[in-house]
């Protein structure tokens, strides 16, 4: 090999490192903040560029939302709530799984989540827990199964495991609120 080839080819190999290092790192980032839904979205909307905009989209949504904490007294009487709901869950399972999907609902809206529309929630709620979101499509599913009296037992066991991990976290706040007078 002569050294005017090598010299070439290492020029080539910087130059398209340099083309892909930021489409690389941009995939990365996505894929670190939204996890298995980045996967998701890149499937449906069929390519990552795509995918990757409608992401940005969510998120610029998100930050227009005046998302709030919850109060203590809030927050305990939810706590209260998911206990009833849960308790229920013995001897109603499908019952306790219906009001487990509208405790999330109730929390999501008093936090200032627009609630209104499924498959909004869903986009929102991936910007904030995107580990959450493929659980609480599943956990979706199941209850529209429960509605036309299709979902057996154990899958409304495990839609109650999936709203509670969701629950749980929009529960959770970096500071509390203070209480309201």
């Amino acid at each position: 090999m002569n050294t005017t080839f090598i010299i070439i080819a290492v020029v080539l190999m910087v130059i398209v490192g340099v083309i892909l290092a930021p489409i690389f790192a941009r995939r990365k980032r996505f894929h670190d903040q939204f996890g298995p839904e980045y996967d998701r979205t890149v499937k449906i909307m069929g390519n990552e560029k795509k995918a990757q905009t409608e992401l940005d989209e969510r998120r610029k949504h998100v930050d227009t939302l005046n998302i709030r904490s919850l109060s203590i007294s809030e927050r305990e009487r939810y706590l209260a709530d998911w206990t009833a709901v849960q308790a229920k869950f013995v001897d109603q399972p499908g019952q306790a799984t219906v009001e487990a999907d509208h405790l999330i609902m109730e929390v999501m809206k008093i936090r200032d989540y627009p609630v209104s529309d499924f498959e909004q929630r869903a986009a929102d709620i991936s910007v904030n827990y995107p580990a959450l979101v493929s659980n609480y499509r599943a956990a979706r599913e199941i209850a529209i199964k429960n509605e036309h009296h299709q979902a057996h037992t154990e899958e409304l066991r495990q839609a109650m495991i999936y709203y509670r991990s969701l629950f749980d976290e929009l529960l959770k706040t970096e500071t509390v609120a203070p209480e309201e007078k």
